[in-house]
């Protein structure tokens, strides 16, 4: 979660945008670019592996909701592998 040292006044008429994760488990070949690029830190590496044997990004504990869809993720997966989707508000 981001500290902000000052606030927007008019922050409330604004909606942050909210995304869903999504990733194809087959196409990871654990690179963890997505992992380690994420703005909001909402990725981590799983203990468990995929069918090649690498092992895949999942969400950390209590992150469903801290996606702001920026699709970051998506950008600098060399796979194609993870993608976000705006959530309906």
């Amino acid at each position: 979660m981001q500290v902000f040292a000052r606030i927007p006044v008019n922050l409330e008429r604004f909606q942050i945008p909210r995304g869903i994760v999504y990733l194809i488990l087959e196409r990871c070949k654990g690179c963890n670019l997505c992992v380690e690029l994420c703005p909001q830190q909402i990725l981590e590496v799983s203990p468990e592996t995929n069918e090649k044997g690498y092992h895949y990004p999942q969400l950390k504990a209590q992150s469903d909701r801290h996606c702001v869809n920026c699709e970051f993720c998506a950008m600098v997966c060399p796979e194609f592998a993870i993608y976000t989707v705006e959530e309906p508000q």
